[in-house]
């Protein structure tokens, strides 16, 4: 982390400028006039106005994708070749670390130092890795009899629509963008409304980096218009969406409504983190959880929301993350000192306080936050919150709220543990808190979950896949498994 001062990110803040324009085809397009503003959730003070992209938009840089992946040179090039150039973008991304987390940190609220030293450090090691992998994958030739020949190819499926919200929103941009690009598939990009800019740098920093022109495209605009235009569109081959299960939904009919491209939808959750007694270090489980739910201000889709804890350390361990909430730094998000920021909007905070508002009315026990802080600054920020006492069909424990919001939940064997873990319609990510190997091997395997955490959270590199299971999606993120996506097994029989 470079070591710049308070006031040093706040003097590049004053003279901080990026184009709202998209990048269509290689070049910025400033749309057909329509705008809308993006304001910092840090203050409230509008960043930029940025070009609505509509139907008329979405169909430029589909088109544009179409003819770079049927006569552009990016599926032509040899798989080292476009490596290369995705190991060039990340070169680029390194160099204007300091920019894209600012970018980053004014558009969607959470402290720069993390924006720099976690999303950026992702985004930049995704780009690197598929960079790296590019020339390494192998086709297939089975046994077959000894007049003939099998071939198993692997082949870029084609355009590429992808979807991605606000909370990290370079990260998983990077996650869908660079494993499509190591496949030989061209792209369209949809980031949210509320952090666009960041995008759109990645856009032009691509280009920069020899890309071709309509390799990638970013679109700007608003869900219910540019988002549907691209999940409608009969060119798009492929959508990867990372958003709330409402949304996810709505691509599955986009698509049975067009030409049926294939949808891969990584969700939303309420993840369950388990502790149990025999936990090697309660005091780290309980800080792990505190970090889990608080860190960018609750707002992740792994966060740990739902706390199970056996009842006969459920006090030691509530009262060890009350103290953290109550300890924790909420400030500005360009000062180094703040441990949490802004959340991204006055309307989502609004509607995490509801769900605050909720959990009292039912019943739950407010232990720490709950109410609005730093009101005088115009921005949206929120003491950490932490319930206990809650029930399991509280709305709280039941609903998604992605925010900084825990709900503890007590329990006295293990199968009423892993009972209440698998009580939801969401199934992306678990924790668990154990010293039984036995134990950690068996409950691992029952919990519905694509990630189990076993006496840690949040952990894990580009080599695994991420992704979920019931209402929380399918396919895969990360990993060689996240080319399975972008790709079409084609079999060549040739006769002797």
């Amino acid at each position: 982390m470079p070591d710049i001062t308070h006031e040093e990110w706040l003097r590049r803040a004053e003279s901080w400028k990026v184009s709202g324009a998209h990048h269509i085809d290689g070049a910025d397009e400033p749309g057909g006039g329509a705008t809308f503003t993006v304001v910092s959730p840090r203050d409230g003070r509008v960043l930029a106005e940025v070009a609505d992209g509509g139907t008329a938009e979405v169909d430029a840089a589909v088109a544009a994708a179409r003819r770079a992946f049927d006569t552009g040179p990016w599926p032509r090039l040899a798989p080292a070749e476009r490596g290369r150039v995705l190991l060039r973008i990340a070169d680029l991304l390194e160099e204007r670390r300091e920019e894209l987390a600012l970018t980053v940190s004014l558009e969607m609220g959470k402290p720069v130092t993390e924006a720099y030293a976690i999303e950026l450090r992702a985004v930049i090691g995704t780009f690197r890795w598929y960079g790296h992998l590019a020339d390494k994958l192998t086709d297939e030739s089975p046994h077959t009899p000894q007049d003939a020949l099998a071939l198993v190819t692997r082949e870029a499926t084609g355009v590429v629509g992808a979807v991605v919200p606000w909370n990290f929103p370079l990260t998983l941009a990077g996650w869908k963008v660079a494993p499509a690009l190591a496949a030989g598939c061209t792209v369209v990009l949809k980031p949210s409304e509320n952090s666009p800019l960041s995008a759109l740098l990645l856009g032009r920093i691509a280009t920069e980096a020899g890309l071709p022109p309509g390799a990638l495209n970013v679109v700007a605009g608003n869900g219910p218009v540019a988002g549907r235009a691209l999940g409608l569109h009969p060119d798009v081959d492929v959508l990867a969406f990372t958003g709330s299960t409402a949304v996810g939904r709505h691509f599955l009919h986009y698509a049975a409504d067009s030409n049926l491209k294939r949808v891969w939808l990584e969700l939303g959750g309420k993840s369950p983190n388990i502790i149990l007694p025999d936990a090697p270090d309660l005091a780290k489980a309980a800080a792990t959880a505190a970090w889990g739910i608080f860190f960018n201000q609750g707002e992740m889709c792994t966060a740990p929301s739902r706390l199970l804890v056996h009842s006969s350390v459920a006090e030691q361990v509530t009262d060890a993350i009350v103290a953290r909430a109550d300890a924790l730094r909420v400030g500005d998000p360009l000062d180094p000192a703040t441990e949490m920021g802004a959340l991204v909007s006055a309307g989502h905070l609004g509607r995490v306080l509801d769900h605050v508002g909720t959990g009292l009315d039912e019943g739950a026990r407010l232990r720490a936050g709950g109410e609005r802080t730093l009101t005088g600054t115009g921005g949206s920020y929120l003491r950490p919150t932490v319930f206990d006492r809650v029930a399991p069909g509280m709305r709280l424990s039941r609903e998604e709220i992605f925010g900084p919001v825990l709900s503890v939940l007590t329990f006295d064997d293990l199968d009423e543990a892993v009972a209440l873990a698998n009580a939801t319609e969401y199934g992306l990510a678990a924790g668990l808190w154990t010293s039984d190997l036995s134990t950690a091997h068996r409950v691992s395997r029952a919990l519905k979950a694509g990630t189990v955490w076993v006496n840690c959270y949040e952990e894990g590199d580009l080599s695994v896949p991420f992704g979920g299971m019931k209402q929380s999606g399918n396919g895969r993120d990360k990993s060689v498994h996240a080319l399975e996506k972008y790709t079409e097994l084609k079999t060549t029989w040739i006769q002797l």
